[in-house]
C-alpha cells in the first residue's frame, strides 16, 4: 500500500520536477552596452545608446558633471549620457556604472573629457564701415567668447578715429568661456582713401597666451569724391545739410544760386561758385562737418540755432579753419566752448559772431596779432542758463564768459584789460553775460595808451577834457556791457568817450542784474541821470535828438 502511494506521489511530481530541471538549463539574457568608453571635448557633449538588459537595471555615476537618463529602468533602454562643459583647463575623468539589480552583474563606461584652452575668440572677425552715418549711429559691437582678462589695443595711429569700451568680463565658471561685447565708436573719414585698422586682443596675464586670439579687422571706406568748382560746391551744401541735421532741404530742382541762403559769385574766375551760405535750425553734438573745407570760395558762413544748445560742449573743428578767404563768419547758438589753434588762419576775418554759445571765457587766440582785420566782435548772451544771484549756486560751468574776470587775491574781479587793448575794434558786443568785478579805470597803467593835447587839438569834436585818459577802444561806435554783474564805479575813460552817446549807454551800458559771486547787488555806483554833463564838454558834436533836450 505504501510503495503504491509513493508511486502516485512520484508520478504527480514528476512533470513539475522536469520543468525546473529545464528552466535551469535556460542560458540567461545578456546585459550589454555597444560603448565602453566616451571622448568629449572641453564644451561638453551627448552620447545616446541602446543599453541590453534582460532585467531591471539602475546608472550610477559619482561625477556631478556626467548626466545619465533615465537613471534606471526595466529591459533594454536608450540611454543618454550628458556631459557638461568643463571648469578647468586641465583634463578629466569619470564612470557611468550600469548595474543589473537581480544579478548584480555590472557594465562600466569611462568618460574623458579635455580641458579648454587659453581663448579671446571674436565672434566677428571683419567689419565693414563707411565713410559717413549720423552722429548717434556710428558704433559697432563686437561679442567676444574668452576666458582670460584682456585688453583691446587700437593702433596708435588709428585711436583719432576709433575707440572702444568694453562691458564687465565675468569669469565666473571658471575655464568656462563667458561672453563680454566690445563696443567700437568710430569717426568719419574725411579722405579720398579707404582706410583700416587691425585691432588686437592683449591678455592681461602674462604666459597665458590663447590659442585662439585672431584679433579684429576694420575697414572703412574712402569719403565722397568732392572737387573744388561748381559741383563740388553743390555737393558740400548738401552733405553739410545733411550732417548737421537741419530742418529744411534745399528745393534741388533749382539751380544752386536759388537755394535758401545761398549766394553765388556772378562774375570773375569764381563764378556760380558759393560765396556765402546760412545753415539754421539744425541739431548736431559735433563741430562743423568737413565738407565745409571744399567751400574755397566762399566769403561768409554762418550757423546759427542748434539744438539744447545750452546743454552742448562743442569745438568748430579744423575744417572750417582752411577757408582763409572768409571775411564773415557767424557761429552762435550752437553749443561752442571753445575755438582750435587753427582758428588764426583765418586772418582775413572782419566780421565774428559767437554769441549764444557757452564760453566762459573769451578765447585766447582772440587777440588784435593773430586777427589783423578783425573790425566786429560780438560775444553776447554766452550763459546756458539764467542765474540771477551767483553767490547762491552751487552749479558750475555757466558759461556767460564767468571765467574770463580777472580775479585778485581777495577774490574781487575786474573787467578783462585785454579786449579794451583792441583798437581795431568798431563793434565790441559783450551784453548778457557774466562778467563780475569793475570796470579798471586805466589811468595809472603806465602801458596803456592816453589821449595826447595834439590828438584833441586836431579834432574840434574832442573836448580838452579828454587829454591825458585812457585811449580805450577809440574806434569802437558800438560797445555793450548791459546785463552782466558789474559794480563800482563808472571810469571816466568812458564817461568821456567820443562815442559814448552813439553806444545807447542808458540801455546798453548801465544796466546791470543779479548778484556777483560775493553777494553785491550789481550796478554801477556814479550812473549819471543824463547826458547832459556829456554834451557840456563836447560843445561841437552832433547832439542826439534824444539827448538834446532843450538845447539847439
Amino acid at each position: 500500500m505504501m510503495n503504491r502511494l509513493h508511486s502516485e506521489i512520484l508520478i504527480c511530481l514528476l512533470p513539475a520536477l522536469c520543468l525546473l530541471l529545464s528552466c535551469s538549463n535556460e542560458p540567461s539574457v545578456g546585459f550589454s552596452a555597444p560603448v565602453d568608453l566616451i571622448e568629449a571635448g572641453a564644451e561638453g557633449k551627448t552620447v545616446e545608446f541602446s543599453l541590453s538588459s534582460g532585467d531591471s537595471w539602475v546608472a550610477k555615476t559619482q561625477d556631478p558633471w556626467i548626466t545619465v537618463s533615465p537613471a534606471n529602468g526595466n529591459g533594454s533602454t536608450v540611454c543618454t549620457v550628458s556631459i557638461d562643459s568643463a571648469l578647468t583647463f586641465s583634463p578629466r575623468e569619470g564612470l557611468v556604472r550600469f548595474e543589473q539589480t537581480g544579478t548584480g552583474e555590472r557594465r562600466d563606461i569611462r568618460v574623458t573629457q579635455k580641458g579648454f584652452e587659453y581663448a579671446i575668440d571674436p565672434l566677428r572677425q571683419e567689419i565693414s564701415l563707411q565713410s559717413y552715418a549720423p552722429f548717434g549711429e556710428r558704433t559697432f559691437e563686437v561679442d567676444v567668447m574668452t576666458n582670460l582678462p584682456f585688453r583691446v589695443e587700437i593702433p596708435e595711429q588709428d585711436a583719432s578715429w576709433l575707440s572702444c569700451g568694453m562691458t564687465e568680463l565675468q569669469l565666473d565658471r571658471g575655464a568656462r568661456p563667458r561672453k563680454v561685447t566690445l563696443r567700437f565708436e568710430w569717426d568719419l573719414n574725411y579722405n579720398q582713401t579707404s582706410r583700416a585698422s587691425s585691432v588686437r586682443f592683449i591678455p592681461l596675464e602674462e604666459g597665458k597666451e590663447p590659442v585662439r586670439n585672431d584679433g579684429l579687422v576694420i575697414r572703412q571706406e574712402a569719403a565722397e569724391a568732392i572737387e573744388p568748382g561748381v559741383k563740388g560746391d553743390s555737393l558740400a551744401l548738401l552733405a553739410i545739410r545733411r550732417s548737421l541735421g537741419c530742418l529744411s532741404d534745399y528745393e534741388v530742382s533749382e539751380k544752386m544760386e536759388h537755394w535758401e541762403g545761398v549766394t553765388v559769385w556772378k562774375s570773375g574766375p569764381d563764378k556760380g561758385r558759393v560765396r556765402s551760405a546760412s545753415f539754421m535750425l539744425f541739431s548736431t553734438d559735433e563741430g562743423i562737418p568737413f565738407q565745409v573745407k571744399y567751400l574755397t570760395a566762399c566769403e561768409e558762413l554762418t550757423f546759427f540755432s542748434n539744438a539744447n544748445t545750452f546743454l552742448k560742449s562743442l569745438d568748430p573743428g579744423p575744417h572750417i579753419c582752411t577757408l582763409t578767404r572768409l571775411r564773415r563768419l557767424d557761429i552762435s547758438a550752437y553749443g561752442l566752448v571753445s575755438l582750435p589753434e587753427e582758428f588764426t588762419a583765418l586772418k582775413n576775418l572782419e566780421y565774428l559772431n559767437l554769441s549764444g554759445n557757452n564760453f566762459s571765457a573769451v578765447p585766447a587766440i582772440l587777440t588784435p596779432e593773430n586777427f589783423p582785420n578783425l573790425h566786429s566782435l560780438v560775444l553776447n548772451a554766452n550763459q546756458r542758463q539764467v542765474i540771477y544771484d551767483l553767490s547762491n549756486t552751487v552749479k558750475k560751468d555757466l558759461g556767460g564768459l564767468m571765467d574770463e574776470s580777472l580775479q585778485d587775491a581777495d577774490g574781487n574781479r575786474t573787467f578783462p584789460k585785454r579786449l579794451l587793448r583792441w583798437d581795431a575794434l568798431d563793434t565790441l558786443i559783450l551784453s548778457v553775460n557774466y562778467l563780475q568785478g569793475s570796470l579798471p579805470s586805466l589811468e595809472d597803467d603806465p602801458d596803456f595808451p592816453k589821449w595826447t593835447r595834439a590828438e584833441v587839438d586836431a579834432c574840434d569834436t574832442l573836448p580838452q577834457r579828454l587829454a591825458g585818459l585812457p585811449k580805450v577802444l577809440p574806434h569802437t561806435t558800438l560797445l555793450t556791457i548791459n546785463l552782466n554783474r558789474l559794480t563800482g564805479a563808472l571810469p571816466d575813460w568812458l564817461l568821456y568817450h567820443p562815442c559814448l552817446d552813439l553806444w545807447m549807454p542808458e540801455s546798453l551800458i548801465f544796466p546791470q542784474e543779479g548778484k556777483d559771486e560775493k553777494g553785491s547787488s550789481c550796478g554801477f555806483t556814479n550812473v549819471p541821470a543824463s547826458l547832459d554833463y556829456y554834451y557840456e564838454e563836447y560843445v561841437n558834436k552832433k547832439f542826439n535828438p534824444n539827448n538834446q533836450g532843450d538845447k539847439q
